[in-house]
């Protein structure tokens, strides 16, 4: 008679099953830091663990579905962190919150950048976060973090964004308002958002992918240039970092 969920049976197995899934994304991660994304396939970690490919199909059925685990597991750990970092100030200094976030993201990032490579690279499309995905939503959690910070800025009537935007192409973002909890945030302002989302991105990628290896052997004082006119756009001028 099968077990079910409820009997001390049914929850050995879910454990054994948790603890197996645990150890395959911690190999799988383990892969990707050690060998870069190509190494990280069903058949590498089945070796690894001791056990057969058949039988990791168990757990993941297509590669696909692993890559999607290990990124929405990045992405919860980026979130955490990321909360953490905003805890730092008090929620009455929002400005002081984004800047510790975009501080630690970069911190995170370059501490791991092949795990920033796999979220945040493309083509990495088993990776990606497109509606539908089972990263999508881990990947909305991360995002959101800094998303919060932005709204709260915009509650404090500073933020002056352009007056000329085309509404043709305005209403692509409204996925985002679609995030953001029921607040009424023109489309306007939203663009503000993912414009310094984009200036923060860039910041961060092109130091992680070494692009700036050219021209600066320590590009810290230019992504705490980047974070003030980000904050600067936000409506937080004498906001710094620290």
């Amino acid at each position: 008679m099968p077990s079910t969920p409820g009997t001390p049976t049914g929850r050995r197995r879910h454990r054994v099953r948790e603890e197996a899934l645990t150890e395959i994304l911690s190999t799988g991660r383990r892969l990707l830091v050690e060998e870069g994304p190509a190494a990280v396939t069903l058949r590498a970690i089945a070796r690894e663990m001791g056990m057969t490919a058949p039988a990791l199909y168990r757990y993941y059925a297509a590669h696909r579905d692993l890559i999607q685990a290990l990124a929405s597991s990045l992405y919860d750990e980026l979130a955490t962190t990321l909360a953490a970092a905003r805890d730092r100030h008090p929620t009455s200094e929002p400005g002081r919150q984004l800047g510790e976030v975009c501080r630690e993201l970069r911190r995170w990032a370059l501490a791991h950048p092949r795990e920033f490579g796999l979220l945040f690279a493309k083509p990495l499309t088993d990776a990606d976060t497109a509606p539908g995905a089972a990263a999508h939503d881990p990947g909305w959690r991360f995002g959101g973090v800094v998303l919060d910070l932005m709204v709260q800025l915009w509650h404090h009537g500073n933020i002056k964004p352009p007056a000329d935007l085309d509404p043709a192409w305005t209403v692509q973002l409204e996925e985002v308002r679609e995030h953001l909890s029921g607040e009424p945030v023109p489309l306007e302002v939203i663009y503000v958002f993912v414009s310094c989302w984009a200036r923060l991105y860039g910041a961060v990628a092109v130091e992680v992918f070494g692009h700036l290896d050219f021209a600066l052997t320590d590009p810290a004082p230019l992504f705490d240039h980047t974070v003030r006119d980000i904050l600067t756009a936000l409506g937080e001028p004498r906001t710094a970092p620290r």
